[in-house]
């Protein structure tokens, strides 16, 4: 059987980080090709081109700096030419751009590929709540797995134990994923309900905005461990009213769940922001164009879209974590009310 070719989607610090990964596991491998292309969107850093900086310095500089990426990493600015005769599709970047960058590729896409998103985000549709593997399924007609996990980019880079979860319908594509990724530090668990898998990848990123302003505010560790299972309880029965499929609830005791949950409430880039909200009185777009050096906020943006699927469904008052971060991110209203969200909590009824 021929080698199988790669190419990494996406270059923030998650992409490389997952680079870095596949990097080195093609390399020891006969199942891939060992040149993994990665598609970098272009920019200028101090008069170069990142692509180059890259090529000859093995660093992505702006978004993984001190790590360090294997030789076999190529980037790649033309996402065409990056994708072509790919046979495995790795997709890394922020959910807004999908379905552009999904036109782009279309023509260029090899029979036979299949795909696996690591990206956390949810589009809200005239039909409803459609997941950005759906997007993707759609547009380019191939299979996709998803994976989600309590991956800290920086950590996964630096080689620290962390585990994480692959969601596939296929089982094989799944298991073929766990081999081109899985190392002795970064277990991956297979299952099935990639629906639910999905879905925990975006919907705790607004629960971490919660987490964020309870720390901007100066609640203690009693308070975040209410949003964080208040926050479960809605990821549940948003999943569970919202997917097409089963929804399995084994399915939130795996990496991609409660693991997930707890790291980015603790230790994200929106829970980070969303203190900063607090402290700072800047606007979410301002602390994110400052501390976040181009990469994307999606807590806010999703729970943007959730809530028009939520006000469609006249499902509001259902969700009240849920919609008190849109409320305070879009609506102007105050964060201090952010805690009555919690005590009224239907859980508490």
């Amino acid at each position: 059987m021929p080698a199988k070719k790669v190419c990494v989607v996406g270059s923030g610090n998650w992409g490389s980080a997952i680079a870095k990964i596949i990097g080195e596991n093609v390399k020891a491998s006969n199942r891939f090709q060992p040149l993994v292309n990665m598609w970098v969107y272009e920019e200028n850093i101090s008069g170069r081109k990142l692509t180059e900086i890259i090529n000859t310095e093995h660093e992505n500089v702006k978004y993984l700096p001190g790590h360090k990426l294997p030789k076999n990493v190529i980037a790649v600015a033309d996402v065409t030419e990056a994708v072509t005769g790919a046979d495995f599709l790795v997709f890394v970047i922020p959910h807004q751009f999908i379905r552009k960058l999904c036109d782009q590729m279309k023509p260029h896409i090899k029979p036979g590929a299949i795909g696996i998103s690591l990206i956390k985000g949810i589009d809200e549709s005239p039909t409803g709540l459609t997941l950005i593997s759906d997007i993707i399924r759609e547009k380019l007609d191939i299979d996709i797995s998803v994976l989600m996990g309590a991956n800290i980019a920086s950590e996964v880079a630096d080689n620290n134990f962390c585990e994480t979860t692959i969601g596939a319908c296929n089982e094989r594509n799944g298991l073929l994923f766990k081999e081109l990724m899985q190392t002795p530090n970064f277990r991956i668990t297979v299952v099935s309900d990639s629906n639910t898998v999905e879905l925990c990848g975006a919907l705790k990123n607004i629960v971490a905005i919660g987490a964020g302003f309870c720390d901007g505010l100066g609640f203690g560790d009693n308070t975040k461990a209410a949003v964080i299972r208040l926050g479960l309880m809605e990821m549940v029965a948003f999943a569970k009213m919202f997917c097409q499929t089963p929804v399995s609830s084994a399915t939130f005791l795996e990496s991609c769940g409660i693991a997930d949950l707890i790291t980015t409430c603790y230790g994200g880039r929106n829970r980070r922001i969303a203190e900063a909200f607090v402290t700072s009185n800047k606007s979410i777009a301002e602390l994110e164009a400052e501390m976040l050096n181009g990469q994307k906020l999606q807590g806010p943006q999703t729970s943007a879209e959730v809530y028009k699927i939520l006000e469609k469904k006249s499902m509001v008052n259902k969700f009240p974590l849920f919609v008190s971060v849109y409320q305070v991110c879009f609506e102007g209203k105050d964060v201090k009310c952010f805690i009555s969200c919690l005590q009224n909590h239907p859980q508490h009824m």
